[in-house]
This record gives structure tokens, C-alpha cells and sequence, in this order.
């Protein structure tokens, strides 16, 4: 059998105008310390990517999941033929973790829907156009910080902004008064605790932002405890989406099966690939739970995929920020104006980007 070539690549991925990546489970981070994987059957190549520093969400380090693509590719070759390709992806091995799993997921869906000459979206299943709109996420920063990158995302068409919050009450409290005396209802606004607060601190938070409309408040407690979650949403004046508390697909089927008024913000590194964030989403779309698709902070390849989904599935919110600014990303392909990331050729074949293998570092490569 004809196995697909394969290569792990990495880069180091900065934003513009040396903006970090801040919220109160990462820290300060300064750069996305980005894997890819190329597939090359001699005529299509597919990528995928995923980013390494996220051990506050997945649990492993940078060279855990490096270890672990490389095992994978060296003990598993890859088929070249289609069709073996797609039951490969109905039937996952269990050990392989799910930043892995992303990676090689999108990296052969990409290349499938470039061999059959349509989007990935559309080798889904999907007839929407590639585009979506998103959020923008002010992280941790001084004042001044916060209120330029504030003016500039709604003078670029950017009304939806998500704040991270969870560190000072108090500080929060101001930043939305400061917003909402300067845009008025010309914005939609949220925000995302990170699992920072107690139960007894998330009530009391909710209350005092109640009074700025907020869409939702993500994550307000730590995951784990699902009565108190259940508890907090029926009592809450702000609508409570779920993110760290969804770290599997076990865990979307508790959710579903909860009966809580919970909204679901579902990412591709933290379910395995397109295939089980489909499975999820439409298992949760069943269940009456409004969601969300998102990403980390991640470059333009996985950027790319979550947009895909985003189109493909059509929630209520998406959060497909995380490549807008990146100067130094070795993909490229998306556009970020007007409140929202579309493909700078909307017909392309599979995800419809260009990828430079020389501005990534070659890690390993198969025969």
C-alpha cells in the first residue's frame, strides 16, 4: 500500500506591535510556538497545524506532543488512497492525544478536499460561503493598551469584543463602564473568566456586570463541578458558556445531557479534528445548546480549519481571531475586515491557503 509522505515542521509565530497573548490561565505569552504536519502524496500536499504552548489547557508540553506526532507518523503510515484515508479518520486510535489528532485531521482533510477541487467546508457536506463573522479578544494589558487596541478593532469593523477578566473586579468593572460610554450599543460585548473564580465570586461578578448587557460570560468557575455550574447558570443574569469545562467528547455529552441553561464553545485541539467537533457539535445543536467555534490564540492553518466549521456549522458565535496580526506566519490565505475572516479566495481548494515550508524548521520527515 502507497503511504503518504510526511514532514513536522515548527515556527515560532509573533503579532504585530509585540502583542502577547495574556488571560488568567496562560500568563504572558509572547510568541505561539506552532507544529505542522505536510502531507505530500507527489501532486496535493495538505497541512495542519497545531500550537504547542497551550499545557494550561491540554496538559502537555511542547516536546510531549512533538514525542507524540513523531511516534505517530513513524509507527502509523498514512495511506495515499482516499478512501482508506477517510476510514482512517472514522477510526482513531484512542492513545493518540488530541493534539495530534487535530493536526493530522485537518492536515488530510485538507488534502482530500484539494484532490476532489472543493473547500473543506464544502467536502463536509456544507453550501455556505468560507467567511464568518468573529469576535476580538482584548487580553491583559495596561490602560492605555486596552483602550487603543479597543478604538482600533471597532474602527476596523470589529464590534463583537470579549474581554478577559478574572484577576481584578474592580478593573473589569471599569474597562466595561469605559466601553460602553464609548461605543454605546455599537458593540456586542462578553467576557471570559478563565475558571478564575469561586462560586461565591462568580455570583457575585455576574451581578455587578449584568448592568453592561453581555452577551455571555465564559467559563466563571473552574471545570470540574457540574452541579455548581448547573447552579450558578440557572441563577445567573448573564448567559454562562462553557469552554475549559468541555476537554473531551465525554465531556459534551454530559453537557448535553445536563438540562442547564449552558452555552458550548467548542475548539478543534481540545476534541481531536474536524470529525469529533462535528460529532459534538451537532449531538449539543440536539440537545437546544447554543454554540460557539473557536480557537487558542493559533496561526492560519488552524485558524483556517476552525473558519471551515464555523461556515460548515453555522453557530451563534465564532471566535476565529487568532491569526489576525500574525507577521511572521508561514500560511496565508485569510482576511480580516469588516467585523469578520473570509478566505482571500473564496473558491480555493481546501482550506485555500499557501504554506512556505522555508519559514518553518524542519523536525522529521517520513520516506
Amino acid at each position: 500500500m502507497t503511504a503518504l509522505k510526511a514532514s513536522l515542521r515548527r515556527a515560532a509565530l509573533h503579532y504585530e506591535g509585540g502583542m502577547s497573548v495574556h488571560t488568567a490561565s496562560s500568563g504572558k505569552v509572547d510568541a505561539l510556538d506552532a507544529l505542522y504536519l505536510v502531507l505530500d502524496d507527489g501532486d496535493v500536499r495538505g497541512i495542519g497545524e497545531v500550537r504547542l504552548n497551550i499545557a494550561y489547557l491540554t496538559g502537555l508540553s511542547p516536546d510531549a506532543v512533538i514525542q507524540g506526532a513523531a511516534e505517530f507518523l513513524n509507527s502509523t503510515p498514512l495511506p495515499a488512497d482516499g478512501a482508506a484515508l477517510q476510514a482512517f479518520l472514522e477510526h482513531w486510535p484512542d492513545t493518540i492525544p488530541s493534539s495530534v489528532r487535530m493536526m493530522v485531521d485537518t492536515a488530510i482533510h485538507d488534502l482530500l478536499a484539494r484532490r476532489e477541487g472543493k473547500s473543506v467546508s464544502r467536502l463536509l457536506g456544507a453550501d455556505h460561503p468560507v467567511t464568518y463573522r468573529t469576535n476580538q479578544t482584548l487580553f491583559f494589558s495596561d490602560e492605555p493598551t486596552f483602550r487603543r487596541r479597543s478604538e482600533a478593532y471597532v474602527a476596523r469593523g470589529f464590534r463583537d469584543l470579549k474581554i478577559r477578566i478574572g484577576q481584578d473586579l474592580d478593573a473589569d468593572i471599569a474597562r466595561f463602564r469605559w466601553l460602553r460610554d464609548r461605543f454605546h450599543g455599537d458593540i456586542r460585548l462578553a467576557a471570559d473568566a478563565n475558571g478564575a473564580w469561586t462560586s461565591a465570586e462568580a455570583t457575585e461578578a455576574l451581578q455587578q456586570l449584568a448592568a453592561f448587557d453581555l452577551d455571555y460570560v465564559e467559563q466563571p468557575l473552574p471545570a470540574g463541578n457540574w452541579d455548581a455550574l448547573a447552579a450558578l447558570a440557572e441563577i445567573s443574569p448573564i448567559p454562562i458558556m462553557l469552554d475549559e469545562s468541555l476537554a473531551t467528547p465525554a465531556d459534551c455529552r454530559t453537557l448535553a445531557g445536563l438540562g442547564a441553561p449552558l452555552m458550548a464553545h467548542l475548539k478543534l485541539v481540545k476534541l481531536g479534528g474536524l470529525l469529533p467537533l462535528f460529532r459534538a457539535a451537532n449531538m449539543l445543536k440536539s440537545a437546544g445548546i447554543p454554540l460557539m467555534i473557536g480557537q487558542m490564540n493559533e496561526g492560519t492553518v488552524a485558524t483556517a480549519a476552525a473558519l471551515h466549521a464555523a461556515s460548515a456549522l453555522q453557530p451563534r458565535f465564532a471566535e476565529l481571531y487568532g491569526a489576525d496580526g500574525l507577521n511572521d506566519d508561514p500560511a496565508t490565505g485569510l482576511a480580516y475586515e469588516n467585523g469578520s475572516v473570509s478566505l482571500v479566495e473564496p473558491h480555493a481548494r481546501g482550506l485555500g491557503l499557501t504554506f512556505d515550508t522555508g519559514r518553518t524548521a524542519l523536525l522529521m520527515e517520513t520516506c
